[in-house]
């Protein structure tokens, strides 16, 4: 679940284009050991920003660091978070004591003193989410090494110590081309690990081949057949089901932008400010760097308009707007901006649609099924109304 009902600023530190991991599905496709961020820019970033709550009036904030791998740069992570705390309190700003830190880490130094001190230090403020792609056969066919072995081993170590200290930590996969056949798989071995939330999602670059919806489709029809049989539903999870999809669009109550483009803020090592990090030149194949300001001279709003703008309807094909399963078709801006013909952000990436269509399809399957072993069992009542108060 989102934190503050996803209504937090969220503001991103890109610390380091540095990774241990070449993991073949990443969108970094430019990662490097060169590009560093200063201690003195971050504190530049963190003064514009506190200074100006005018254009920040967000009752909460996620100060979110990423990579390459954040944890590599965990010293002065933690230099900046002191500064961010103290400069909170002595501003007395509104995001005092409303405040969290963000990562998602590979895990593989997760264990090291250093790290381990920062989290004890910060662990009320903290959301840490480790990336783990599900069986070793999985994970290790995309996440690798510079030298091309796996890295489940290290990865998988860190995993009941981080599920100690944050035992509703929820994980992140990854789904591309090669690895659908293990989807079923993976999920139910994340589940043996403890994890009980598993965000999982489809790539949306241009990866897919003929017949992947089909066998996509096939991986998930087995995966719900599990996970209701044996009632894995009453303590687990995975966001490829939920009852919020696979409708027509209210073109009224929907038609908001999917990610969070323009309202996000991320800086990076320069200094410079994006509307969110797939705007950064690391994050692009074909396209310039997308730059709305830097810290010594803000945010320049003209430059920053055109994402305010940005909704379902200003980049969809009329086709995607009537489509009668639009629902829940996410999209990345980022993807759109450098897959477009042209440069613009206004010509939404469609790459997705096949496997958005299978997975709706299992989506009612799952469903159907589900409700109708819980009126079989009389439970269905006192399902929709737990569902009802997680929600909300």
């Amino acid at each position: 679940m989102e934190w503050k009902e996803g209504h937090a600023k969220s503001i991103t530190f890109i610390v380091t284009k540095d990774c241990q991991l070449v993991c073949k599905y990443c969108y970094l496709v430019g990662k490097n050991i060169s590009e560093r961020m200063s201690f003195e820019t971050a504190k530049q970033a963190i003064d514009y920003i506190l200074s100006n709550k005018d254009l920040y009036s967000e009752s909460s904030v996620i100060w979110d660091f990423i990579g390459g791998e954040p944890f590599l740069e965990i010293d002065l992570i933690d230099k900046i978070c002191d500064y961010i705390k103290i400069q909170l309190y002595e501003k007395q700003h509104h995001w005092f004591n409303s405040y969290r830190f963000s990562f998602s880490t590979n895990g593989i130094n997760y264990h090291e003193e250093k790290v381990q001190n920062f989290i004890r230090k910060n662990h009320n403020h903290l959301s840490i989410g480790i990336t783990i792609d599900g069986t070793q056969t999985k994970h290790d066919l995309n996440r690798i090494y510079k030298s091309g072995k796996g890295s489940y081993d290290d990865v998988a170590r860190n995993i009941p110590l981080w599920l100690q200290q944050f035992p509703h930590g929820g994980t992140k996969v990854t789904i591309s081309s090669p690895d659908i056949p293990y989807i079923k798989e993976s999920v139910l071995h994340l589940y043996s690990l403890g994890i009980k939330e598993v965000n999982i999602n489809c790539v949306f670059e241009d990866v897919w081949q003929e017949n992947d919806d089909l066998l996509f489709e096939e991986q998930l029809i087995q995966l719900a057949d599990v996970i209701i049989d044996s009632e894995y539903y009453k303590e687990y999870a995975c966001s490829f089901f939920t009852e919020f999809i696979g409708k027509p669009m209210d073109k009224v109550r929907e038609n908001q932008n999917w990610c969070g483009a323009g309202m996000m803020l991320a800086v990076d090592a320069a200094g410079m400010f994006y509307p969110c990090t797939r705007f950064v030149q690391y994050s692009l194949r074909n396209k310039k760097t997308a730059i709305i300001g830097n810290v010594h001279e803000g945010i320049n709003q003209n430059l920053l308009r055109p994402y305010l703008t940005l909704n379902r309807c200003t980049q969809s094909l009329q086709e995607c707007i009537e489509c009668e399963v639009a629902s829940g078709c996410a999209w990345c801006q980022g993807e759109n901006y450098d897959a477009a013909e042209t440069n613009t952000i206004y010509q939404r990436a469609t790459a997705i649609c096949k496997m958005h269509k299978a997975r709706v399809r299992t989506n009612n399957y799952y469903w159907n099924k589900l409700y109708r072993k819980l009126e079989l069992e009389g439970q269905r009542e006192n399902f929709e109304k737990k569902e009802t108060s997680v929600i909300c």
